[in-house]
């Protein structure tokens, strides 16, 4: 498992974001790593590279909009 303590400084936030509802995501090896950017000690989701693409083309098509 990743220390998300070490990867501190690699989380990028999408230049999409808007006011405090961000997430923030980093590689690590063949792991995408997703956390809160509010809380950025909190929990890290971590997910193989093919679950993160399908999530992302997910997300672009709307399925998730609420």
């Amino acid at each position: 498992m990743t220390d998300p303590n070490a990867l501190r400084g690699r989380f990028r936030k999408s230049s999409y974001s808007e006011g405090g509802g961000c997430v923030e995501a980093c590689s690590s090896g063949a792991q995408r790593l997703v956390r809160d950017s509010k809380n950025p000690d909190g929990g890290v989701l971590a997910m193989e590279r093919d679950a993160w693409a399908a999530l992302v083309s997910r997300i672009k098509q709307g399925a998730y909009d609420l």
